[in-house]
Protein backbone atom coordinates (compact mmCIF):
# COMPACT_ATOMS: atom_id res chain seq x y z
CA UNK A 1 0.00 0.00 0.00
CA UNK A 2 1.04 3.50 -0.85
CA UNK A 3 2.20 5.95 2.00
CA UNK A 4 0.06 8.92 2.01
CA UNK A 5 2.15 12.15 0.64
CA UNK A 6 2.60 14.24 3.89
CA UNK A 7 4.15 17.64 2.40
CA UNK A 8 2.39 20.43 0.11
CA UNK A 9 3.53 19.76 -3.59
CA UNK A 10 2.72 23.23 -4.43
CA UNK A 11 5.30 24.69 -1.02
CA UNK A 12 7.47 22.04 -2.16
CA UNK A 13 7.43 23.01 -5.86
CA UNK A 14 7.60 26.48 -4.87
CA UNK A 15 10.97 25.93 -2.40
CA UNK A 16 12.46 24.07 -5.50
CA UNK A 17 11.83 27.18 -7.82
CA UNK A 18 14.11 29.24 -5.45
CA UNK A 19 16.42 26.97 -5.44
CA UNK A 20 16.89 26.79 -9.26
CA UNK A 21 15.95 30.45 -9.78
CA UNK A 22 19.32 31.18 -7.14
CA UNK A 23 21.28 28.96 -8.20
CA UNK A 24 20.72 27.84 -11.72
CA UNK A 25 19.62 24.05 -12.88
CA UNK A 26 23.02 23.04 -12.87
CA UNK A 27 24.55 24.98 -9.59
CA UNK A 28 21.35 23.66 -8.25
CA UNK A 29 22.34 19.98 -6.03
CA UNK A 30 19.70 17.35 -4.83
CA UNK A 31 21.38 17.93 -1.40
CA UNK A 32 20.33 21.62 -1.92
CA UNK A 33 16.49 20.84 -3.30
CA UNK A 34 15.46 18.47 -0.55
CA UNK A 35 17.09 20.69 2.08
CA UNK A 36 14.49 23.28 0.54
CA UNK A 37 11.95 21.30 0.37
CA UNK A 38 11.76 19.49 3.54
CA UNK A 39 11.87 16.13 1.78
CA UNK A 40 14.04 13.39 1.30
CA UNK A 41 15.32 12.12 -1.47
CA UNK A 42 12.58 9.02 -1.97
CA UNK A 43 9.65 11.41 -1.39
CA UNK A 44 11.32 13.63 -4.15
CA UNK A 45 11.62 11.06 -6.28
CA UNK A 46 8.63 9.77 -5.90
CA UNK A 47 6.97 12.71 -6.36
CA UNK A 48 8.74 14.26 -9.26
CA UNK A 49 10.37 11.52 -10.83
CA UNK A 50 14.57 12.94 -11.38
CA UNK A 51 15.80 16.65 -11.21
CA UNK A 52 14.82 17.16 -14.67
CA UNK A 53 11.24 16.59 -14.27
CA UNK A 54 11.19 18.71 -11.15
CA UNK A 55 12.77 21.53 -12.93
CA UNK A 56 10.09 21.65 -15.46
CA UNK A 57 7.41 21.36 -12.73
CA UNK A 58 8.80 24.40 -11.58
CA UNK A 59 8.78 26.34 -14.80
CA UNK A 60 5.28 25.61 -15.25
CA UNK A 61 4.47 26.70 -11.77
CA UNK A 62 6.62 29.79 -12.60
CA UNK A 63 4.45 30.66 -15.80
CA UNK A 64 1.21 30.13 -13.88
CA UNK A 65 2.18 32.12 -10.58
CA UNK A 66 5.45 34.16 -10.55
CA UNK A 67 4.63 35.34 -14.90
CA UNK A 68 0.93 35.54 -14.33
CA UNK A 69 0.94 38.90 -15.18
CA UNK A 70 1.06 37.91 -18.42
CA UNK A 71 -2.24 37.03 -18.90
CA UNK A 72 -3.40 40.54 -17.90
CA UNK A 73 -1.01 42.24 -20.11
CA UNK A 74 -2.59 40.08 -23.23
CA UNK A 75 -5.76 41.34 -22.71
CA UNK A 76 -4.42 45.11 -22.54
CA UNK A 77 -6.49 47.04 -25.27
CA UNK A 78 -3.82 48.49 -26.96
CA UNK A 79 -0.27 46.59 -28.50
CA UNK A 80 1.50 49.59 -26.67
CA UNK A 81 -0.46 48.85 -23.47
CA UNK A 82 0.40 44.94 -23.47
CA UNK A 83 3.94 45.66 -24.13
CA UNK A 84 4.09 48.89 -21.09
CA UNK A 85 1.78 46.06 -19.29
CA UNK A 86 5.05 43.20 -19.98
CA UNK A 87 7.27 45.33 -19.05
CA UNK A 88 6.16 46.63 -15.83
CA UNK A 89 5.43 43.03 -14.92
CA UNK A 90 8.56 41.91 -15.59
CA UNK A 91 10.36 44.82 -13.64
CA UNK A 92 7.84 43.74 -10.82
CA UNK A 93 8.58 40.32 -10.76
CA UNK A 94 12.36 41.06 -11.07
CA UNK A 95 12.80 43.07 -8.42
CA UNK A 96 10.45 41.59 -5.89
CA UNK A 97 12.04 41.41 -2.59
CA UNK A 98 10.59 37.98 -1.99
CA UNK A 99 12.21 36.10 -4.80
CA UNK A 100 15.61 36.22 -6.23
CA UNK A 101 16.45 39.10 -8.44
CA UNK A 102 15.97 38.05 -12.55
CA UNK A 103 14.11 35.86 -14.13
CA UNK A 104 13.90 31.95 -13.53
CA UNK A 105 14.29 31.58 -17.22
CA UNK A 106 17.00 34.04 -18.19
CA UNK A 107 19.40 32.51 -14.72
CA UNK A 108 18.27 28.77 -14.55
CA UNK A 109 19.80 28.01 -18.42
CA UNK A 110 22.24 24.94 -18.21
CA UNK A 111 26.16 25.81 -18.63
CA UNK A 112 26.42 23.11 -21.13
CA UNK A 113 23.46 22.40 -23.04
CA UNK A 114 24.57 18.99 -24.61
CA UNK A 115 24.48 17.38 -20.67
CA UNK A 116 21.44 19.12 -20.51
CA UNK A 117 19.90 19.21 -23.50
CA UNK A 118 16.32 18.52 -21.89
CA UNK A 119 16.51 21.18 -19.71
CA UNK A 120 17.82 23.45 -22.67
CA UNK A 121 14.62 22.82 -24.69
CA UNK A 122 12.64 23.13 -21.97
CA UNK A 123 13.52 27.15 -21.34
CA UNK A 124 13.80 27.73 -25.12
CA UNK A 125 10.40 26.30 -25.21
CA UNK A 126 9.60 28.72 -22.68
CA UNK A 127 10.98 31.81 -23.74
CA UNK A 128 9.66 30.88 -27.03
CA UNK A 129 5.88 30.46 -26.04
CA UNK A 130 5.98 34.08 -24.42
CA UNK A 131 7.35 35.60 -27.40
CA UNK A 132 4.51 34.03 -29.33
CA UNK A 133 1.97 34.89 -27.06
CA UNK A 134 3.16 38.66 -27.45
CA UNK A 135 3.34 38.23 -31.14
CA UNK A 136 -0.11 36.50 -31.72
CA UNK A 137 -1.52 39.82 -29.62
CA UNK A 138 0.31 42.18 -31.72
CA UNK A 139 -0.84 40.84 -34.94
CA UNK A 140 -4.13 41.04 -33.52
CA UNK A 141 -3.73 44.79 -32.60
CA UNK A 142 -2.40 45.02 -36.39
CA UNK A 143 -5.64 43.45 -38.13
CA UNK A 144 -7.16 46.08 -35.91
CA UNK A 145 -5.32 49.06 -37.13
CA UNK A 146 -3.67 49.67 -34.01
CA UNK A 147 -0.50 49.04 -35.08
CA UNK A 148 0.80 50.67 -38.37
CA UNK A 149 0.70 48.07 -41.20
CA UNK A 150 4.58 48.86 -41.82
CA UNK A 151 5.11 47.53 -38.19
CA UNK A 152 6.21 44.22 -37.88
CA UNK A 153 4.90 42.61 -35.02
CA UNK A 154 7.35 39.12 -34.63
CA UNK A 155 10.43 41.89 -34.61
CA UNK A 156 8.17 44.15 -31.81
CA UNK A 157 8.11 40.89 -29.75
CA UNK A 158 10.80 39.86 -30.11
CA UNK A 159 12.11 43.40 -28.94
CA UNK A 160 9.96 43.52 -26.05
CA UNK A 161 10.89 40.05 -24.99
CA UNK A 162 15.17 41.09 -25.59
CA UNK A 163 14.10 44.06 -23.34
CA UNK A 164 12.74 41.60 -20.71
CA UNK A 165 15.47 39.26 -20.65
CA UNK A 166 18.31 42.21 -20.55
CA UNK A 167 15.97 44.08 -17.38
CA UNK A 168 16.71 40.37 -15.64
CA UNK A 169 20.22 40.33 -15.98
CA UNK A 170 20.71 44.04 -15.19
CA UNK A 171 18.24 42.96 -12.08
CA UNK A 172 20.02 40.18 -11.13
CA UNK A 173 23.33 42.34 -11.12
CA UNK A 174 21.87 44.51 -8.54
CA UNK A 175 19.68 47.13 -10.78
CA UNK A 176 16.71 48.80 -8.41
CA UNK A 177 13.29 49.00 -10.01
CA UNK A 178 13.18 52.51 -10.59
CA UNK A 179 16.65 51.91 -12.77
CA UNK A 180 14.37 49.29 -14.55
CA UNK A 181 11.58 51.82 -15.03
CA UNK A 182 14.14 54.29 -16.84
CA UNK A 183 14.46 51.54 -19.38
CA UNK A 184 10.71 51.10 -19.44
CA UNK A 185 10.32 54.74 -20.47
CA UNK A 186 13.26 54.41 -22.96
CA UNK A 187 11.73 51.59 -24.84
CA UNK A 188 8.14 53.01 -24.56
CA UNK A 189 9.16 56.23 -26.30
CA UNK A 190 10.42 53.63 -28.96
CA UNK A 191 7.18 52.77 -30.12
CA UNK A 192 5.98 52.73 -33.50
CA UNK A 193 3.41 56.05 -33.85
Amino acid sequence: MARTRTFDTDQALESAMIVFWRKGYDGASMTDLTEAMDINRPSLYAAFGNKQELFRRTLERYAEVRSAYMRPALGQPTARAVAEHVLRGAADLQTDPATPAGCLAVHSSPTCAEDSSQIGRALIAFRHDGEAAIRERFERAQAEGDLPADADPATLADYIRTVVYGMAVKAASGSTREELERVIGLTMRAWPQ
